[in-house]
């Protein structure tokens, strides 16, 4: 090899190493693309659901842990959560509102309100704090909509209810512990949004 092609290749291994050093992190430099950055929402364990439930609810581990593992063998890791509080009334035809936060793994936290009407054989009312887990919601503005749910529980003082709600793939549970009496049984949804709103429609 002569000295002008022993230069030229000097020259290019340099340029190659440069532009290799370029492609690699640097401080400041956005992350990148992850296993997590594939459009899939992270999940939460069971544990993990236990612990914040039991915090959240002020109910021991034992307690919500019944609930919260039947929810599992049913829908599988939730995507996030909403840690709220609500209060409902019914004397055959019901009202329902709440506000909570949302929580999802690598997401900002995000408010949310919730209203909705029921009918079915249901008399009481009550106020509960409210831990729902959220399977499928792959992006926090999904929860923005309406979910159709049947719910068939009994509250008493200090006691714990869940039903389901859903809509399209995404799979709401809510966990309620409650002060009050409310008994029967009823249909009807719940529309999640980002501000109060006084009707229930």
């Amino acid at each position: 090899m002569d000295r002008r092609k022993l230069i030229l290749s000097g020259m290019a291994t340099a340029g190659l190493s440069a532009c290799a050093s370029t492609a690699q992190e640097r401080p400041g430099d956005p992350p990148r693309q992850s296993q997590y950055d594939t459009g899939r929402a992270q999940t939460y364990s069971a544990d993990e659901m236990i612990r914040s439930g039991s915090d959240f609810l002020g109910v021991t581990a034992e307690s919500i842990g019944a609930v919260i593992e039947r929810a599992f063998r049913d829908n599988g890791q939730p995507t996030g959560y909403i840690a709220g509080e609500e209060g409902s009334g019914a004397i055959g035809v019901g009202l329902r509102y709440g506000r909570g936060l949302l929580y999802m793994k690598g997401k900002d936290t995000q408010e949310v309100f919730w209203q909705g009407p029921s009918v079915g054989w249901d008399w009481g009312g009550n106020a509960s704090r409210v831990f729902t887990l959220c399977y499928n919601l792959q992006y926090p503005d999904a929860i923005f909509r309406r979910f159709p749910g049947v719910e068939g529980t009994a509250y008493l003082i200090g006691g714990l209810g869940v039903n389901y709600q859903r809509a399209d793939s995404i799979t709401l549970a809510p966990i309620r512990a409650g002060v009050g009496l409310r008994l029967g049984a009823n249909v009807g949804y719940l529309a999640y949004s980002r501000k109060r709103n006084i009707l229930p429609f």
